[in-house]
Order: C-alpha cells, then structure tokens, then sequence
C-alpha cells in the first residue's frame, strides 16, 4: 500500500506558478497515481462529481503520464473522460461546463525533459490553499496492473473551437491572411479550423514532429527574425502561436512584430470593456497610465493569485479579468459581447485576446493600435539551469543594498525610488525605470524583467543585468 503524502514528496516534483513541475523521470506511475487520488481526495467533499476529465500536450512523456491518471481514476471508482491533444483552456472549459474536475499533463513552456501537472476543481483553477491540500492529503492507494488504453473523445475541441468561433458572424476575418506558427503545440490542429471559420485564409508555419518549448515571455531572437520574413514573405496581416500547451497566446502585429503579452491583454481587456483587472507585479505599467479601466490591483506572479483576486473584485465590479505578462488572459466573469455572452473562463486562454485583437483591428492596423499605447517598454529574458537557492541568495544581497546592487551589475549613478517585495525584487529608479528580478516558479531559471521609456532601453538592461549576474562573483 502506497501513501500520497509519500510518494509525492519523495518525488521531487514541486509545484510552482501554476502546476506541479518536475523532471520526467520524476513523474512516475507512482508519482502520478499519488497526485490524482490527492488531488481527488482533497476535493471530493467539496463538490459533486462522478467523472475526472484528462488532457495532455504534445510532449513525447504526456501520454504515458496520462495512463497512469487515467488508471488511479478508474481505481477511485470514477470515469475517466480523455480528451487527447488539446489547449489547457480548452480542456478547462469543458470541465467547468460540465461540473467535474479535470487535470492537464502539460510541462507548458519549458524544456520536453520536463514535465508537469494542472489540476482544475469543478469551478476553475485550483488556489495556492488547494495546492497544500493535495500535498497534505494522506490517501492509501495501489498501483493499478493493467495499462488503459486511451479513447479520445473529441467534445473538448468542439466546444472550445464553437466558444470562440461564435462570437462574430463567418465573415469577420474575411480578406486577412493570418499565417499559424504551428511547432508543437496541443492546439495546432484546431487554431486553423477557427480563423477559416471566420473567413480568413491561413498559411500554415513550420509544425514540428519534436517538441518545441516555446516561451512567450522570452521570445527568441530567431522566432523574432522567423516572423518578420514570414509576414514578408507570405503577406500576413497576423501571425498566431502560442506556447506548448496553447494557454499562452504569442501574436504578432501585420510587421511581424511579436506583441507584449501585456500589451496583448490591455488591448484585449479593452475591447472586451473590462471594468476592472487583476495582475501580476511585472506587468506593463501602461494599463494605469492608459487610464482605460477604472481599477487595476497587482498580484503575485502566476494564475492563481490572479485568480484569487476576482473575488474581491466581483464584489465592486461587472466585468472582471486579468491578464500576464506571458500573454495569457484570464476571463473572471461573464461578459456581453457583440451580442452574446462569453463565459467566465479563470484560467490563462490563448485566443480569446488573439480575436479581440483582431476585432480591435477591423479598421485599423495592428501597429496603429500598439502605437496608441502609452511609451512604456517592457522586455525579459531569464538565465536558464541556475538554480533557485543561488538566485534566492542573491536577491537576499540586493534587498539590503540594491543600489550597490545595481551598481554591481554596471547601473552607475542610479538612484533606487522604491523596491517592491511583492514576487522577487522589483526595483524602481528615480527616472522613472524598473528593473526586477525573480526565481522561476516552474524551473531553475533567474528572470529579469525592465520596464523604460524606449525598447532599446528596457532590453539593454535585461541583458545588461543577466549578464553580469552570470559573470560576478556574489559569493
């Protein structure tokens, strides 16, 4: 007899901004087995449900992980419904509409040697609280001796493509060229289905057989290039990706510019005509600066403090949402839009904002609608395989003197205004600038995010800053 509380913290595996993550030799039979009778066990008073919803992305270890899901939910008495290949949010949703909980087999944007778990209670995203309960739950479990066998269901996709793709009549994209970079992620083969549903002609864009862990809060330099000769190339009014498991969008403008990620949610947040937004410290300060939504709060990094900010603000506001600087927006109530109703959705989508955009620019260029931003710039980047005790460690010796800090790292003649503790080190400067640092929660990665008056100058210091993290000696 095997116990939860055990296995899971022999494993290895942690959970971090959003979801457990761990290496794939970390997820085990075992290992998963013991995180979905946890999970299951330490929701299972709270609410009624007799079926477990199961999804994975394209990474080559997700399927093996979601047998062993599948077989510890028939070993609790519960069905088992898989839908297969498909976007985080598009296996939330159905499961929120459906009333049961589900969990998603998905490492998200990092590299295919990891892997991770989701878990989502019948009404959204699981809270940090529920995190410690399933890492607290000591359940007796066994491991089930016959491998299931796993039959798709394809209601997750309809639903998800018939969300979207019904909020505008068939022509709304008539007459724009929106090419899809397609690599590897679980939504690569719905994304084209609903932009020709909506009248536009799609040029499909360099799909991988090999996982590709795209990161949409670091984009890199080739992709940057990658998508300025597409939109040359193939005369592209839009290009559309997003990261591994599909809940993070990364658009581009008709340049082949790859938008902000916050940049992306203020403007979708504004079509939308959000009242007010919850979101995280790194953000874009331009959401309070465009002076477009009467009230923005800041969060920690990562969905579910975003998510646990909804509750306060529903009791003031109509329409609430929230967005991250990875792009990913989080619809937290009920909207009316162009005549229907989209529903809540508490968890980071990838083409709800890439359509709002879209819907924004109907008489517009995409880059018109950027420019008529306020000037603020934001860019990051972070420093990979560094491991999280060594960046805590730093930090610890910026916070006592972060303008020796600073200095450090080449930042001569700074004058530090304030910091702000809220996730990491968030630093700003007198002028105006902002420079933060922050552990990843999903893997041994420093970030560092810049906030500036011009992009030249916010990427200047990221890699001003990361580079010279990596070339002093802190210690």
């Amino acid at each position: 007899m095997l116990i939860t509380s055990n296995v899971i913290s022999g494993s290895g595996i942690q959970f971090g901004t959003s979801g457990a993550r761990g290496l794939v030799e970390q997820f085990t039979p075992e290992a998963c087995a013991a995180f979905t009778h946890a999970f299951i066990s330490s929701i299972r008073s709270q609410f009624k449900f007799d079926s477990v919803a199961i999804a994975i992305d394209n990474r080559p270890s997700s399927p093996q992980m979601a047998k062993a899901i599948v077989s510890a939910v028939k070993d609790m008495g519960l069905i088992p419904i898989y839908y297969g290949v498909v976007p985080t949010p598009a296996l939330a949703y159905v499961a929120m509409q459906d009333g049961m909980p589900s969990i998603m087999v998905t490492g998200s944007h990092i590299p295919f040697d990891r892997n991770g778990l989701k878990f989502y209670r019948p009404d959204g995203e699981i809270t940090k609280s529920d995190e410690q309960a399933i890492l607290n739950v000591s359940a007796e479990f066994t491991l089930s001796a016959d491998e299931p066998e796993l039959a798709v269901s394809s209601k997750a996709a309809k639903t998800y493509i018939e969300r979207n793709v019904t909020l505008f009549d068939g022509q709304f994209l008539k007459g724009r060229r929106i090419g899809i970079y397609e690599h590897s992620s679980a939504g690569r083969d719905m994304y084209a289905q609903m932009f020709e549903h909506l009248g536009a002609e799609v040029v499909s864009l360099e799909r991988s057989d090999q996982f590709v862990p795209i990161d949409t809060e670091a984009v890199s330099e080739s992709d940057k290039l990658k998508a300025l000769k597409w939109s040359e190339e193939h005369d592209l009014d839009f290009i559309f990706s997003t990261d591994g498991d599909g809940d993070r969008p990364l658009v581009s403008d008709e340049k082949g510019n790859w938008l902000r990620g916050d940049v992306l949610g203020l403007l979708c947040a504004k079509e939308l005509g959000i009242d007010a937004l919850a979101l995280p410290v790194s953000c874009n300060t331009s959401v309070e600066l465009s002076g477009e939504f009467p009230h923005a709060s800041r969060t920690k990094i990562g969905s579910p403090y975003v998510i646990a900010e909804f509750a306060h603000l529903a009791k003031k506001y109509r329409n609430v949402a929230g967005f991250e600087a990875n792009g990913g927006f989080l619809l937290g109530s009920d909207v009316s839009f162009n005549g229907s109703v989209v529903k809540a959705l508490p968890t980071r989508d990838a083409v709800l904002p890439a359509l709002m955009l879209l819907s924004a620019s109907r008489n517009s260029l995409i880059s018109h609608l950027v420019d008529q931003l306020p000037k603020r710039f934001t860019h990051s980047d972070r420093i990979q395989n560094f491991a999280t005790e060594k960046s805590l460690a730093i930090l610890e010796i910026a916070k006592a003197q972060p303008e020796s800090f600073l200095a450090t790292l080449g930042f001569d003649n700074v004058q530090v205004e304030s910091i702000d503790l809220t996730d990491g080190l968030r630093i700003a400067l007198v002028n105006g600038d902002v420079i933060h640092f922050r552990p990843s929660g999903n893997a041994p990665e420093l970030r560092c995010y810049a906030e500036s008056n011009t992009e030249e100058q916010a990427q200047r210091f990221v890699s001003q800053a990361l580079t010279n993290i990596q070339t002093s000696n802190f210690f």
